[in-house]
């Protein structure tokens, strides 16, 4: 059943540094690769993307965590991420879904990117899934349909929240607060407490809060895809 999926889009950002700050930041490595394992085993085929395409900005890039630790002894996902596509150049159609990785890069180049709303607005309207986590639902920010309603208008979603920006203390770093900027796009935002697990379905919308989500999104959208196929 899962050879007959077509490929779940991995997206992840191309902005390496986290605002004035002068801090390096890129994609959370434990927000792409845990996915990536829920994927992989239900042997559902995948692609990386990021948004200038190249190999991409890395933060939080913890090798203690045995999933990274795989994932960056594995030669293949070495030389693929450091050949990440170009996502402008991609054609969404090829695609049964899309996942957004978060970090707090995509804060910077997410939301505005047209090739992030583009192959949002196509996924979607084909009847494929949207997914991201922790800071990946930036790119769900001004994401909008083809009749111009935000995609978020009226949907459960969960992403980084206001407090936890708080504890990490970059609410004035940051050029909007995710949380309450969706909110303010129309979404139904779920809050847990800080850095606990939760992920959120709302129909073909799958989005998680922070890092200790990102496996659970993934598979909510295998199960979804699998139900689906």
């Amino acid at each position: 059943m899962a050879n007959s999926i077509k490929p779940v889009l991995c997206v992840v950002t191309s902005h390496p540094i986290r605002g004035d700050t002068g801090e390096p930041t890129g994609f959370a490595m434990v927000e792409l690769t845990h996915p990536l394992e829920v994927f992989r085993e239900a042997g559902i085929p995948t692609e990386i993307a990021s948004i200038r395409g190249g190999h991409p900005p890395i933060d939080f890039f913890d090798l203690s965590d045995p999933v990274n630790d795989k994932f960056w002894k594995d030669e293949k996902f070495r030389a693929e991420l450091a050949d990440s596509k170009i996502l402008a150049d991609l054609d969404p159609s090829r695609y049964s879904a899309v996942f957004f990785a978060g970090g707090h890069g995509t804060m910077w180049d997410f939301a505005d990117t047209k090739a992030v709303q583009r192959v949002i607005r196509e996924i979607w309207e084909a009847g494929g899934i949207v997914s991201a986590v922790c800071h990946g639902p930036a790119a769900l920010v001004n994401a909008t349909l083809s009749d111009g309603s935000y995609l978020v208008a009226g949907k459960k979603v969960a992403s980084f929240t206001d407090e936890e920006e708080a504890e990490v203390k970059y609410t004035k770093v940051v050029p909007y607060l995710l949380a309450t900027t969706l909110k303010e796009r129309g979404a139904l935002h779920q809050p847990a407490p800080n850095w606990t697990e939760k992920v959120v379905v709302d129909g073909r919308l799958i989005t998680g809060q922070n890092p200790a989500s990102a496996h659970g999104v993934g598979q909510a959208v295998v199960d979804l895809l699998t139900a689906k196929s």
